[in-house]
């Protein structure tokens, strides 16, 4: 008999098999990251980064099987830090909600294992508004969701 109420076999990080999040199609998120990169970089072209970049980081695409569009919001992203100067940076990052701050934080870290492709000084430089906004609670909240963007 056994007095065990919770399969913890079940628990296995071996046995992840990661769920379906996304209840769109991938033609219906195809088409949603692309006008949402036209609106970015639209706003961006007017000078109002907050705006892109909450814009950016509004309903990230999740799942295995979109790769390819997870590379394009990023670069979006990326697109949108680079270009804000260094002074904007404490006002920008107060201006996005805390559940933003957070995707945020998890491109910042995309970012930082692309070096090659990112500026890392500029990245380096939103990681440390964002932690004086957000504390260590983000970074902990990014590394343990098993939502990557």
């Amino acid at each position: 008999m056994s007095y065990r109420k919770v399969d913890i076999d079940a628990l296995d990080e071996e046995k992840y098999v990661e769920e379906n999040v996304q209840t769109k199609s991938n033609e219906e998120i195809a088409s949603s990251v692309n006008s949402k990169v036209h609106e970015v970089r639209q706003i961006l072209s007017r000078g109002q980064h907050a705006q892109a970049l909450s814009r950016a980081l509004d309903d990230p695409p999740y799942g295995q099987d979109v790769q390819e569009l997870k590379d394009t919001t990023t670069q979006v992203v990326m697109e949108v830090l680079s270009s804000t100067k260094l002074s904007d940076i404490p006002n920008v990052v107060k201006s996005l909600a805390p559940e933003e701050l957070d995707v945020l934080m998890k491109y910042l870290y995309r970012g930082m294992a692309s070096p090659e492709q990112y500026n890392c000084s500029v990245i380096l430089s939103w990681h440390e508004k964002v932690i004086a906004t957000t504390g260590l609670g983000s970074i902990i909240r990014v590394l343990t969701d098993r939502n990557t963007v």
